[in-house]
């Protein structure tokens, strides 16, 4: 058995704007695993700036990785909990290579491209007709749960971007979701979360910065609008931390990105502990590749779900990985009739 590693750049159709700035380039990495006419592959998603995988020995761990692939899984995720980006795809690659079709790792209607998964329509920042032209492709496309990135415009002009597409369709018809991506000061929060409750919102995820939970738990306690957790999660690694998290601020929603909390085995513990408190989730891609879209979107098929979940990225680049997911109707499928293509790694 052998490994090796690649950097990808995968590059934005168009600069992408959240509250951290505009994003015109996503950086990923993909482990290959190899055993005569086997092999495997994995994604390590990795957000430079929010992932918690420490830059500077990045590739080196990798390497390292790579070299040693032979004492097996088991033994190579000893230390890297710092680097969940790394073990989601250290994990993702040997499921790969174990499963007798590499892009295969859970079975389910989705895989046999019987049922799609249910997936919201991302609008991004931008100036407010790039918006409103997002606003109506989602729509017309099907859409009917819209997620906006808020917070690096003017609140108020935000607010009424909203308020008009909400005076068009009532919450019966489109359900809408807001990420602040923790863009709110603590002192103004709660009254930007009232104002946006009048919107017959869904929900809101990070409305202020991770790590402050006393905060977070009394904007939940008081918010009339449903908080979700997203950045929240990241960089906890002991279960006693994680769980105490959760009951200090019980949130109404956990979001759940595989690459930025450390794989599948880390996210179905996630949502154990949500279940057993009556805590709502659901599933977010964090901008990767198809190959990890793939991976992700077909782990969120094999378990229970009641609401739309966050995997509509695969569009974003230029370059992307040619694959046979596709979004039709506000939802993704595995088009069986479509395949993938691999040139870039010469498998």
């Amino acid at each position: 058995m052998t490994a090796e590693y690649f950097s990808y750049t995968l590059n934005f159709k168009r600069p992408s704007g959240t509250s951290r700035g505009i994003l015109r380039q996503k950086q990923s990495f993909f482990i290959v695993i190899r055993e005569e006419n086997r092999w495997g592959i994995g994604e390590c998603g990795v957000l430079w700036g929010l992932s918690p995988d420490p830059k500077e020995d990045y590739e080196d761990r990798l390497s390292h990785l790579c070299q040693n692939i032979h004492l097996g899984l088991e033994t190579l995720l000893n230390d890297l909990d710092p680097y969940p980006s790394i073990r989601m795809g250290l994990m993702t690659a040997f499921a790969s290579f174990d499963s007798d079709d590499s892009m295969m790792l859970y079975s389910s209607d989705f895989t046999s491209g019987r049922e799609g998964i249910d997936i919201n329509g991302l609008i991004w920042m931008g100036d407010f007709s790039f918006m409103n032209a997002q606003i109506k492709a989602r729509l017309s496309d099907g859409f009917r749960c819209l997620k906006f990135k808020i917070g690096a415009h003017d609140f108020d002009q935000e607010y009424q971007l909203i308020r008009q597409l909400r005076g068009q369709y009532n919450p019966d018809d489109l359900e809408i979701r807001v990420d602040a991506n923790g863009a709110f000061d603590q002192k103004t929060a709660l009254e930007k979360l009232k104002r946006l409750s009048e919107l017959k919102l869904h929900s809101i995820e990070q409305p202020i910065m991770p790590g402050q939970w006393s905060s977070m738990a009394e904007l939940v306690a008081q918010s009339p609008l449903d908080i979700a957790l997203d950045e929240e999660l990241i960089g906890l690694y002991s279960d006693e931390e994680k769980c105490r998290m959760i009951d200090e601020i019980k949130p109404d929603y956990l979001i759940l990105k595989p690459s930025l909390i450390g794989g599948f085995d880390r996210a179905k513990q996630w949502i154990e502990w949500a279940e057993n408190r009556d805590i709502g989730w659901w599933v977010t891609s964090a901008l990767e590749s198809n190959i990890g879209l793939n991976a992700i979107a077909q782990f969120t098929a094999s378990e229970s779900r009641s609401m739309p979940q966050g995997l509509g990225t695969g569009s974003l680049y230029l370059n992307n990985i040619p694959s046979p997911l596709v979004v039709e109707q506000a939802k993704l499928y595995y088009d069986l009739g479509q395949q993938w293509s691999f040139n870039f790694l010469n498998l």
